[in-house]
């Protein structure tokens, strides 16, 4: 962009083309135009002599513009430009080494982070101390959510210093990180601390729950409202059958959907296994999970192929997708159905299910993932193994899931006994 040339009134002297220094009362000051930034700097040399005020302007004017040339802006930009800035660019990595449900969770992050340092506040003016009550803050309901664990804090912060660390690199910070407050460790082995889940007699109830939840919309599946509630009904479902992230599920396609048989010790069963593809898990790498067919992939399938199928042959012929591209948790298979129809039909599902103190609980649509990998830690399974299912890490897997449990307990207390007509006998 093209300098701006000074025009003086006869009280300044212009000493470059786009800087004059001028008299205010008895001292010297330096005015400057920044191109890029559309925008004067305006300093005090502090002295009333000229040739020292001409040296001092020289001074100003070549880091000025060596800031200019490097790319690097004068004047500092808001909390809010920042976050937005560090969000296009890692927009752009989207499918590269992010996903989209991984660039959703940073955004959710960064909107806390505004709420707490506020969204006017100047970047440049922030100081490795301006973070350092977060975790109190966050606590006590800054950012809308009254209950949090520490380690969502903690990955907030991450988050945090992550956005500062590339600002700091583009010259929009005078820090590349804030000093948070050291938080004590937290226990994993304290029962009270680990991840909220449901019992087993709550789980129970919540599939005979879901069943008849899903039987009634289909019976009147024309009237409105209640084709979202049949597929809201299977996606919460089939989240605990298999776990997955909601931006996993969400993003399902029918041909990532495979069913077949496999016969064991004579006996044949029917098997689903669903392939999690890499662009649209949290660590950007494919995984395959098999679970036990119970039917309702078949008869969602029967619920949506006419439908979507219809609906795609409306569209022009080069827009429409094949069925096996569509989403499975959709009423027109491109457009997936909103978490906000998930969070309502599944407290729908709870108070049928008579599942208490949700709140103080923190049970949400989530808890079926924990519940989901409980019950394969429960279940026997070495760490490395659930890990592969679950799509983490085995690091992740023993810290926030493998809590001694009352299930644990029973079961190492009768490690090397055998159940023969009623009675325990050493192996």
């Amino acid at each position: 962009m093209p300098t701006k040339k000074v025009k003086t009134n006869g009280t300044e002297i212009a000493v470059f083309e786009d800087a004059v220094i001028y008299k205010r009362g008895e001292y010297w000051h330096f005015r400057m135009w920044l191109a890029k930034e559309r925008k004067y700097v305006r300093l005090s040399l502090n002295t009333t002599n000229l040739n020292t005020a001409k040296e001092e302007l020289k001074k100003h004017y070549y880091e000025l513009k060596a800031k200019e040339y490097a790319g690097i802006s004068h004047f500092s930009k808001t909390a809010k430009d920042g976050v937005e800035k560090y969000l296009a660019k890692r927009e752009k990595n989207i499918g590269v080494n992010i996903t989209k449900g991984r660039f959703s969770t940073i955004k959710t992050h960064l909107e806390h982070w505004l709420d707490y340092i506020k969204r006017d506040t100047k970047l440049k003016e922030l100081g490795i101390g301006a973070c350092e009550d977060y975790f109190n803050a966050r606590q006590n309901g800054v950012g809308k959510k009254k209950t949090i664990s520490q380690t969502t804090i903690e990955n907030e912060q991450a988050t945090i210093n992550a956005m500062m660390k590339t600002l700091y690199k583009d010259g929009e910070t005078n820090i590349d990180g804030f000093e948070f407050t050291k938080l004590k460790r937290a226990d994993r082995g304290d029962e009270s601390l680990r991840r909220n889940s449901f019992t087993d007699d709550e789980v129970v109830a919540i599939r005979t729950e879901l069943e008849k939840y899903i039987t009634d919309a289909q019976q009147n599946i024309d009237e409105k409202g209640n084709l979202v509630k049949a597929i809201a009904g299977y996606y919460l479902m089939i989240s605990l059958m298999f776990g997955l992230r909601r931006g996993e599920q969400i993003q399902l396609e029918w041909r990532d959907h495979e069913v077949f048989e496999h016969r064991v010790a004579g006996e044949d069963y029917g098997l689903v296994k669903l392939t999690i593809r890499a662009e649209t898990s949290k660590v950007n790498r494919t995984r395959k999970i098999v679970e036990k067919d119970i039917g309702f992939f078949a008869d969602l399938f029967k619920l949506q192929h006419p439908r979507i199928t219809k609906f795609q042959k409306t569209k022009e012929k080069n827009e429409q997708k094949k069925f096996g591209n569509t989403l499975i948790f959709s009423v027109n298979g491109d457009t997936a159905i909103s978490n906000r129809a998930i969070a309502y039909h599944f407290d729908k599902i709870m108070k049928l299910a008579e599942v208490d103190n949700l709140a103080k609980r923190n049970i949400v649509p989530y808890s079926f993932r924990h519940y989901y990998i409980t019950s394969k830690v429960n279940s026997g399974l070495a760490p490395t193994s659930v890990s592969e299912i679950a799509g983490t890490s085995t690091t992740q897997i023993e810290n926030t899931y493998y809590h001694t449990t009352d299930a644990k307990l029973i079961a190492n207390a009768f490690a090397g006994y055998t159940l023969k007509d009623g009675l325990l006998i050493p192996t």
